[in-house]
């Protein structure tokens, strides 16, 4: 069977903001700054650092401004954080990281639940808050949490999406990232879903943030490659999930995405062993096992 898939992928690696999220251990900075550069040792060209919120709604990304400070530079990786409204936009703008992910809801009840907004009223912050970035020379990642759905598959209406997705790209986002935040994608509403969003964005990169919440996170994956979707967020170990939406958890592991990439033949520039090695740290200092799969090989096999 013909597939038509790409000869490269991007990856962002969001463990060490997604995926600490989630755990109820708090990491200090050094054991975060250590992950960090393991990451970019390994080959990674995009990870996510850090988020701009509220330290007591989500403690594990306390001391954000401290974490960047401290970042080793690099040339050839794209650091990145989360913003959620323009306080955390602001704050990012005050430190040196180079992208910022302006992040709203595209779905109405989970909007109203998250951020006490209506998706309109997000729309408008988002224009704010994506100006705001751009003023201050930062490259941006506009994602919409949701795109997939909230409550069941695909409850978020294609159009509103597609009518989101205009007013970030037309404020000058730099990549547009479709997130999958309640993990019920699957790889028809993928495809339904780029369909009509990949028109839209034209020559600007439009990238997906999958979960693996019901298994289907690199069918997905797949899916997405054969409709010419080359940027995809991962992260080690399969650690993540959004901490506001029960059920939500486990992105797509970073090692089982490379797994897929190599027996394709599709390059990443990342090495496997470097990345398991921390997920399997991970899993010690978090006193469980996570969700990936090829973390746990013997690294001799």
């Amino acid at each position: 069977m013909a597939m038509n898939l790409p000869n490269r992928i991007h990856i962002t690696e969001v463990g060490p903001r997604d995926g600490l999220q989630m755990e109820r251990r708090v990491l200090t900075i050094d054991q975060r700054l250590d992950l960090i550069s393991g990451l970019v040792d390994a080959g990674l060209p995009g990870i996510q650092v850090a988020s701009f919120v509220h330290d007591a709604r989500v403690p594990q990304m306390a001391d954000a401004e401290k974490l960047i400070e401290r970042l080793r530079p690099s040339e050839t990786v794209e650091f990145s954080a989360l913003a959620l409204n323009r306080k955390g936009v602001e704050r990012a703008c005050l430190t040196a990281i180079d992208w910022i992910e302006v992040s709203i809801s595209v779905n109405e009840t989970h909007c109203l639940e998250n951020s006490g907004m209506s998706v309109d009223r997000a729309r408008r912050e988002a224009v704010q808050m994506v100006a705001a970035a751009k003023r201050a020379g930062r490259s941006v990642r506009g994602s919409l949490q949701c795109s997939f759905g909230y409550g069941f598959e695909m409850e978020t209406p294609v159009e509103t999406l597609v009518q989101t997705a205009t007013i970030l790209i037309e404020e000058g986002i730099d990549r547009l990232v479709l997130a999958d935040t309640s993990g019920l994608a699957t790889p028809l509403t993928v495809t339904q879903v780029l369909e009509a969003i990949v028109p839209v964005a034209g020559v600007l990169p439009v990238g997906l943030h999958l979960h693996d919440t019901r298994g289907l996170g690199l069918v997905n994956v797949m899916a997405a490659m054969q409709s010419g979707i080359v940027y995809f967020d991962t992260s080690l170990g399969g650690l993540g999930g959004c901490p506001f939406i029960k059920g939500a958890s486990g992105n797509i592991a970073t090692e089982d995405t490379l797994h897929l990439m190599a027996v394709l033949g599709i390059e990443t520039g990342i090495q496997i062993p470097p990345v398991a090695q921390w997920s399997r740290r991970l899993s010690e200092i978090f006193g469980h096992e996570l969700p990936g799969k090829v973390y746990r090989l013997d690294p001799a096999e």
